[in-house]
């Protein structure tokens, strides 16, 4: 991602990520309990090389605190269980969350 400014959006980096020939497949809405509260906007993408319903999370938080609290989230899982581990990357409000 380059750097962040205003008018990067969830939408705008599915379509840098197409453009640089990876898949994000179908976005769709991910619902209100998935961090609803302190997210501007997140899509659920698929990735069909890595198999059926599969794919990731991108997320736009509202401030830095919220994303640090939501990656942690995801990385504790993975450490919780190795069946739910997924990748995580974070840069500015952005989160973006792959299956593992």
């Amino acid at each position: 991602m380059k750097s962040v400014t205003s008018n990067v959006t969830v939408g705008k980096v599915i379509e840098e990520f197409k453009a640089a020939g990876l898949e994000a497949e179908q976005p769709s809405d991910l619902p209100e309990k998935e961090f609803g509260n302190t997210r501007k906007d997140a899509k659920r993408i698929l990735v069909p090389a890595l198999g059926e319903d599969s794919g990731g999370r991108i997320f736009e938080f509202k401030n830095k605190e919220d994303l640090k609290q939501a990656k942690k989230y995801y990385d504790d899982l993975g450490n919780g269980n190795q069946m739910l581990f997924s990748h995580t990357y974070a840069k500015d409000n952005f989160l973006l969350q792959m299956n593992g």
